[in-house]
């Protein structure tokens, strides 16, 4: 799915959401240049792979949060973990570096993406916004709407603390 059909999907499915459209914007720093309504709700995602390269997982995190890998391994279980290439990107999810979205996974065919969801966007305000698989905009939705979305398509998701 590109932009205009996630947009179309949400609109389907009659899901509460938000549109802030901007300028293409690749990482965190980027995204603080940028007036957003929810900036407490921005995501960080990032798409790692396992050592074997059976396991994809995708990491979505607050956007002020780093991520220790090593960490993050111990905690939940997976093998050494590194990102994912660009090509793994784009043949799993479509999508380019600079627009990893939760919203990508819709276009995971084989569901081979974890999606581990960091608790505090369930603790705090509730929102969530990811970009819909495009980095000139990004969506604000529910967070149990996101979760209920990459469920039903069929991807695992856990809820952590990171």
């Amino acid at each position: 799915m590109n932009k205009q059909e996630i947009y179309k999907f949400l609109n389907d499915k009659n899901i509460w959401h938000e549109i802030t459209e901007h300028k293409a914007v690749f990482n965190m720093a980027e995204l603080s240049e940028i007036n957003i309504p929810y900036p407490e709700a921005d995501a960080k995602n990032i798409f790692v792979r396992d050592d074997k390269k059976r396991n994809y997982y995708l990491i979505t995190v607050k956007g002020d949060k780093k991520v220790d890998l090593k960490e993050f391994r111990k905690n939940n279980n997976t093998r050494a973990l590194s990102f994912a290439s660009e090509n793994d990107l784009m043949d799993i999810m479509n999508l380019i570096p600079g627009s990893v979205t939760p919203l990508g996974m819709l276009n995971d065919k084989e569901m081979k993406v974890k999606l581990f969801i960091d608790k505090e966007f369930i603790e705090s305000s509730g929102k969530i916004g990811v970009h819909p698989n495009d980095n000139t905009a990004t969506v604000w939705l529910k967070i149990e709407d996101l979760i209920n979305i990459i469920k039903e398509h069929g991807n695992e998701v856990e809820i952590v603390e990171i």
